[in-house]
């Protein structure tokens, strides 16, 4: 990433995320409901945080100025640890590309708690992108059901991960206001530490009653994707761009999802949704297209 602006890195840091995370979607339907979210989260943040770890170390950019002020990484690991055990409750009744099209209304919370807490300011063309976003991500929710639509007749699995994604959106502007010069690799390892402790005590009982060796080999695929994927590298390319680009741009790219999680379902076998959701779907685009542009 040399040649490019830390804006260009920036970007190109969450097109990968927007790829990987993706991937969690449509995996984590298929396990959701074969262990409990507590108990896979705790064993998840683990395993991203030995990856992290084993990284911190080889790259010498541990110091003793990265251990001040803890709370700010048991605050942010609390954050994210909500966001992915509601997404996991949510993912045991919500459709994958539903539950992707939920995510990308994250960028609307994002950019209002980027001004309260950054006082960043959302442009006007920044708002209609948001706009345009939201009803994209509304139109795949409800299924492209205008009925549905107008009665608001939501999935309870959607809801669930709803006020996961809140969290998501205050975690997003937060790494930024607490981040104190650690390098993103530094302070995606204090994170995830911090997250493993609060999991491990939440999902204690599920960890202990958990069958470990009958679970089936679906279980240990999405732990092993969502530990190493959409933790570990999702979790360092997240601080990297937040440091690098506005909140509401970071997530911006959330707006890719659905995109990703429908070819993901295709690949998987899982079929195609209606051709009327993909209209919400090519929202979702124009938005991301429009929040790109430079101011």
């Amino acid at each position: 990433m040399g040649q490019l602006t830390p804006s260009q890195q920036g970007h190109l840091a969450m097109l990968c995320f927007s790829m990987l995370v993706a991937g969690s979607f449509s995996l984590g339907a298929m396990a959701a409901n074969e262990i409990a979210p507590g108990a896979l989260n705790a064993v998840r943040f683990a395993i991203a945080g030995l990856v992290i770890g084993i990284a911190v170390l080889a790259s010498g950019t541990l110091t003793r100025a990265a251990f001040q002020a803890p709370w700010r990484y048991v605050l942010l690991g609390a954050l994210f640890g909500t966001y992915f055990v509601l997404m996991f409750e949510g993912l045991k009744t919500a459709p994958p590309v539903s539950a992707a099209a939920v995510f990308t209304l994250i960028p609307i919370m994002s950019a209002g708690f980027g001004y309260v807490l950054l006082r960043q300011i959302t442009t006007p063309r920044m708002a209609l992108a948001l706009a345009i976003g939201g009803t994209g991500a509304l139109w795949v929710i409800f299924k492209a059901d205008l009925r549905a639509l107008m009665a608001f007749e939501i999935g309870r699995g959607e809801m669930i991960y709803f006020a996961g994604c809140v969290a998501h959106a205050i975690y997003t502007p937060m790494i930024r206001k607490l981040n104190r010069g650690e390098p993103a690799v530094v302070f995606s390892f204090g994170v995830l530490v911090a997250g493993c402790v609060l999991l491990t005590v939440y999902g204690w009982s599920d960890l202990r009653q958990t069958d470990w060796g009958a679970l089936p080999p679906i279980v240990w695929i999405t732990i092993l994707y969502v530990s190493v994927c959409a933790s570990a590298a999702t979790f360092v390319l997240l601080q990297f761009a937040s440091l690098r680009l506005p909140s509401a741009k970071v997530m911006a790219y959330t707006y890719l999802t659905p995109s990703w999680v429908i070819l993901w379902e295709i690949a998987l076998g899982n079929g195609v949704p209606v051709i009327w959701v993909l209209g919400g779907v090519i929202l979702t685009v124009v938005a991301l297209s429009l929040l790109l542009r430079e101011d």
